[in-house]
């Protein structure tokens, strides 16, 4: 039997996706557009929306506040290939894990990938804490409100109104 994981899309169909971006180290806002752009410029990958960017509050251990937003892309491969291409941009802008939730220059999450429901040991779609986390859910609900969330069953626009939103703020500056 074939790995549903693996085979996906190897037939050339599309695939839409949802992705968080965020950082709190250097340029955070120079980083997540050049990090937008290397993905859209990324073969199998197409930019179909991106939301506007929201300053939030870390958490974890004490550290500057970060710059949050999402995309929605369209691509052409598996579920696996787009981890490993999210995580090689990470890399390629600097990103150091040192330590969990720790500061970052850049932090890219595979949110949703259509309608899957994945869980292995290096891949969870959906992500398996963006229903708690409103720096996820306000600009996913900007830009997808009507999207279900395979698990809970859900539309973004509803699952943002049952987190607390108070520490995540829309930034007009950019």
């Amino acid at each position: 039997m074939l790995n549903p994981i693996n085979s996906f899309n190897k037939s050339g169909g599309v695939a839409v996706c949802a992705i968080a971006l965020g950082g709190n180290i250097g340029d955070s806002y120079r980083i997540l557009e050049e990090a937008i752009k290397t993905l859209a410029q990324t073969p199998g990958i197409k930019l179909q929306t991106k939301s506007s960017w929201y300053r939030t509050k870390a958490v974890g251990p004490p550290q500057p506040d970060y710059l949050n937003g999402c995309a929605i892309l369209q691509v052409t491969m598996s579920p696996d290939l787009l981890l490993e291409t999210l995580l090689a941009t990470e890399q390629k802008f600097g990103r150091v894990r040192q330590q969990r939730w720790g500061a970052r220059s850049l932090d890219l999450d595979l949110l949703l990938f259509d309608d899957l429901i994945i869980n292995t040991p290096h891949l969870q779609i959906p992500h398996p804490r963006m229903v708690e986390r409103a720096f996820v859910l306000i600009p996913l609900a900007e830009i997808a409100p009507d999207w279900v969330e395979p698990i809970s069953g859900y539309v973004i626009k509803d699952l943002v109104k049952e987190v607390d939103c108070s520490d995540v703020e829309l930034c007009s500056s950019y």
